[in-house]
């Protein structure tokens, strides 16, 4: 892991919506289109499948708005605004062994055909750290691709 693998910034909202619409009416920012369903993923607590839906913007820096759940990882703080840094990983498994190291505590983990696809993590200082896999660049960019470019891809 490298600052250059830092790919954006995950804010949860309690209201998606309007936190859309303010920082797009504030600072301009441009969204590609909201994405997500049901996503199976491993907590402290055990196995569950989530309602995980946000969207990415299309402006840097890049930001993804994440609509809240309550009672898991992904419920707004009173007071903060930024939930988690996303980092590319190479391996998953390797990085988030490394940031346990350094007194990171595993949140919640997800794992496709057998293999971590991301995993959260958070450190003493209270920083939250999103681990995503690079095999899903291609498929991620996606998500922030210009809304006219979709339908040509």
């Amino acid at each position: 892991m490298k600052a250059v693998d830092q790919f954006h910034i995950g804010i949860v909202a309690a209201d998606f919506d309007a936190t859309v619409a303010t920082l797009t009416s504030v600072f301009g920012y441009e969204w590609g289109a909201e994405t997500g369903g049901p996503v199976s993923v491993t907590l402290p607590s055990g196995d569950a499948v989530l309602d995980m839906r946000c969207v990415f913007s299309t402006t840097v820096p890049r930001l993804e708005i994440v609509r809240s759940i309550p009672d898991t990882l992904w419920e707004p703080a009173a007071g903060v605004g930024v939930h988690h840094l996303g980092f590319w990983s190479d391996d998953v498994a390797a990085d988030t062994a490394e940031l346990q190291r350094h007194g990171y505590t595993i949140e919640a983990t997800r794992t496709v055909s057998g293999a971590p696809f991301f995993a959260f993590l958070t450190g003493a200082t209270g920083f939250r750290i999103e681990l995503v896999t690079r095999a899903a660049r291609e498929g991620l960019q996606r998500c922030w691709a210009e809304p006219e470019t979709l339908g040509r891809q």
